[in-house]
């Protein structure tokens, strides 16, 4: 009998909302895999605590750097550039622990973003939305700079990886029996993809992974960065956090393919997700489509829940048709 233990085991009453990072649930993509012979399954990380992948790199950056005696609780103020779910996780994070926290975001990303960093009682600086993450990353090393705060940093900080190669890997093996084919996942900081990629392939070295990233912005390919709505992946830079050996295969989805699947998701399968999820299962369908992958399964990282994303181009059309309803008189 293997004495390992089950990585989806967690407390049945948490003592801390972070004892609640991970562990998330499986679902199969039905619908929208209808027409392919591939089975094509959702890693729901939109089911995080408050709802993102980034909620486990939050969690494992902040509590590795305590133990390295690098940061104590209510003595050491953090600062971190984020495109917004890392900054959630980070305050949600911080908030519990008792860190001051101070996020530098492009101003670009979601008003949703935005309110809920300010809920969880962070301090915001915006950035110009043209300089991109390049630009959040210049603002935040300043700040560090000028007042001593400590930066995470993300795209660089081992620890990102890391938690992915103890969780979500881990998580992802035991929930598919180890009957896992191909995993695919977007390209922000590139720790989820390579984090769990890393440890699979120790399981299952014939594994393939396919890392997504914006037609628009194609620098995982060799190509130039450039502008795209896809928020959460396609930073404009390899991030040092990308570990390209374990990686077997680039594809670039469009913004507007992104927008499509995500919308399709949420009104044919009833998962209610962001931009990147509708990237990463596009690239997912497209891969499972192929007569060499008949029969194979497929997860997919789905990082963030569709809520944050509501005053963006995903759902700013929906948005806009309630606001401006006409009320029917009883």
């Amino acid at each position: 009998m293997s004495t390992e233990t089950n990585p989806m085991n967690g407390p049945k009453i948490a003592e801390s909302i972070i004892d609640l990072v991970g562990r998330t649930p499986i679902v199969r993509c039905r619908k929208l895999a209808s027409n392919i012979n591939a089975n094509i399954f959702l890693k729901l990380e939109s089911m995080e605590p408050c709802s993102s992948v980034k909620d486990r790199i939050a969690k494992s950056m902040i509590e590795e750097a305590e133990k390295r005696g690098d940061i104590i609780p209510g003595q050491t103020a953090l600062v971190e550039p984020t495109s917004g779910n890392t900054g959630i996780g980070l305050a949600m994070v911080a908030a519990a622990k008792g860190y001051e926290l101070t996020l530098v975001m492009p101003a670009t990303m979601s008003i949703e973003r935005r309110v809920m960093l300010r809920a969880l009682g962070a301090r915001l600086v915006l950035t110009p939305g043209d300089k991109g993450m390049k630009g959040a990353i210049a603002v935040a090393t300043r700040i560090a700079d000028e007042t001593g705060a400590f930066m995470l940093n993300q795209f660089s900080n081992s620890d990102n990886p890391k938690v992915h190669r103890e969780t979500t890997g881990p998580e992802i093996w035991e929930q598919t029996d180890g009957q896992i084919d191909i995993l695919v996942g977007g390209v922000g900081t590139g720790g989820t993809i390579s984090g769990s990629s890393q440890f699979l392939k120790t399981r299952k070295p014939e594994l393939w992974t396919v890392a997504v990233e914006p037609e628009e912005s194609p620098v995982l390919s060799g190509g130039n960065p450039g502008p795209h709505k896809i928020q959460g992946i396609g930073a404009g830079f390899v991030p040092q956090n990308y570990d390209a050996s374990v990686v077997n295969e680039v594809i670039q989805i469009s913004s507007q393919e992104s927008i499509d699947i995500s919308k399709a998701l949420a009104r044919q399968e009833g998962v209610f997700v962001g931009i990147s999820s509708g990237a990463a299962l596009a690239a997912a369908l497209r891969v499972g489509a192929r007569p060499e992958n008949a029969g194979k399964n497929i997860v997919v990282i789905i990082p963030s829940f569709g809520e944050r994303y509501l005053s963006t181009v995903l759902f700013g059309d929906l948005q806009k048709e309630v606001t401006e309803q006409e009320i029917v008189q009883p």
